[in-house]
């Protein structure tokens, strides 16, 4: 045995005796669990380090396309974004480890920010702020739903192959966001619908941005480095703004938004800021509307939308609080984490508070457990991981400078990430294997997440139906696939009542 790892086996020895604890382990139980404030610290800052990818990534995907009425939130300022991005993530994970004494991470969810920027900011009349009311009535619904107890319905009503399939069909939708995004697949004057960058083949300096920086997160996952996405993303960001300082290569569009240059950059010009930190603007807060989107899209569509978001986040949050336990030996014999309840009330929480916040809902993130992995076994972690957060809202500056060309590549490895747990779906029983198949297929295939759910719960009631087992029906999936009914002929049923 090595002298530091006596030394720490020597520590953590002594805090496990009540007398020797000072009142911060006693109150995050440090020493119960077998950790120091050491560990707990090291933990919380590589939970940041491998989370916050998100403050550059969730901007750039809100202000992926505009709303209904043209308008990009916040006007498209990425900064603003960043900066309230990485608020409620601070205050969120701060909040998971004081309240619930967890080593637990919060920030705005990748896959939930897609359904919000293509699924429902972009439908007929709806604005940034109605979507952003969308958010926060989520967030309160399940935060009714644990408090009551409900959720333990909900969870049993969807079979956990099709919770499987969403997540994969989300990380399947991430994927081509990414690599539309980047110009890697792009829509062509003609046939076919999509081609392979530029007339079928890759041009331009900005591509080659991509090409290395997902060669490079991919490199740093196989040796196992903590933080590969954030680095990949900086790494790439570096290179971008060289090239362009050196090149002078110009974005893809005039200020008109007319396409003049092919092979220039996405969404940035890697560019520095004059301001590599700054005061953070936290204007977005509060920029929601809690029903306007009920006038605008009808009550039948919130509801389904409300459900749609609601299902993703709340069986995410339950897996990932799961694993990551279980990564810290933290579960008791029932696989239960410590704190159950405390853990979602702060979850549902975070969602709703991230809807109020106008950055979409929040929930936990698996890679926390890259802080479990470092030693974190309490709250003390996700406070450090916190502070952090609050502290890189002073640099949101700098997230102006980051091209899609840059960060895409995360969500490339994202989807790959998400996609693995297809492992986990029975390919050989139809009764689940079809519905899966529709719900992963379509969400990429038709840019819309809530699409994929609904036609994967359709045909999961219609198979069955049709095998004799309509019984074995959850009654709540009953109802679920009646909404989804309502929701896909929704137009027929409008001209059919004259409405």
């Amino acid at each position: 045995m090595s002298v530091s790892t006596e030394e720490e086996s020597t520590e953590s020895s002594l805090s496990r005796d009540p007398r020797n604890e000072s009142s911060l382990s006693r109150y995050f139980e440090i020493g119960r669990r077998g950790s120091t404030v050491a560990r707990e610290v090291r933990g919380g800052i590589a939970t940041f380090f491998t989370m916050a990818y998100i403050v550059v990534l969730n901007p750039l995907i809100l202000t992926s396309v505009p709303d209904s009425t043209g308008n990009y939130l916040a006007g498209g300022d990425v900064a603003m974004i960043a900066a309230a991005t990485a608020l409620v993530a601070g205050v969120m994970t701060i909040l998971m480890g004081v309240v619930a004494n967890y080593p637990l991470g919060l920030a705005a969810g990748l896959g939930l920010n897609a359904v919000v920027t293509f699924g429902v900011a972009g439908l007929p009349g709806m604005t940034w702020a109605d979507a952003m009311g969308l958010i926060v009535l989520e967030g309160l619904i399940i935060l009714i739903l644990v408090l009551t107890g409900f959720r333990e319905a909900v969870f049993r009503a969807v079979p956990a192959p099709l919770k499987v399939a969403i997540s994969v069909g989300i990380g399947l939708f991430i994927t081509i966001v990414g690599l539309v995004n980047a110009g890697i697949v792009r829509k062509p004057a003609g046939a076919p619908p999509v081609e392979l960058g530029i007339g079928g083949s890759l041009a331009g300096w900005p591509t080659l941005v991509f090409v290395l920086g997902l060669v490079a997160i991919v490199v740093m996952y196989a040796k196992k480095v903590q933080g590969a996405i954030l680095y990949g993303i900086v790494g790439a960001t570096l290179l971008a703004v060289i090239l362009e300082s050196v090149l002078d290569i110009g974005g893809q569009t005039n200020a008109e938004g007319e396409l003049v240059n092919p092979t220039g950059w996405s969404l940035n010009i890697p560019q520095l800021p004059d301001h590599v930190a700054n005061i953070p603007d936290f204007g977005l807060l509060g920029q929601f509307s809690l029903l306007g989107s009920i006038e605008r899209i009808g009550i039948v569509t919130v509801i389904l939308l409300v459900f749609s978001l609601m299902l993703a986040d709340f069986f995410d949050t339950m897996g990932t609080m799961v694993a990551v336990g279980a990564e810290g030996d933290l579960l008791d014999e029932e696989g239960n984490p410590p704190h159950t309840n405390r853990i979602l009330i702060v979850d549902s929480i975070a969602a709703a508070a991230g809807g109020a916040a106008s950055v979409s809902s929040n929930t936990s993130y698996i890679e926390s457990a890259a802080g479990v992995g470092e030693g974190a076994r309490t709250g003390l972690a996700s406070v450090v991981t916190g502070l952090i957060f609050l502290l890189a809202t002073f640099f949101a500056p700098l997230v102006s400078m980051v091209p899609y060309e840059a960060a895409t590549p995360a969500l490339v490895v994202v989807g790959y990430l998400m996609m693995r747990q297809v492992k986990e779906i029975d390919w050989d029983e139809l009764e689940i294997a079809f519905p899966a198949f529709l719900t992963i297929v379509l969400m990429p295939f038709t840019y819309s997440i809530t699409v994929g759910i609904g036609a994967g719960f359709l045909a999961y009631v219609l198979v069955k139906i049709v095998r004799g087992k309509a019984g074995a029906v959850h009654p709540l999936m009953w109802l679920i696939g009646v909404l989804f009914l309502i929701y896909f002929t929704l137009e027929p049923i409008r001209e059919l009542l004259g409405a």
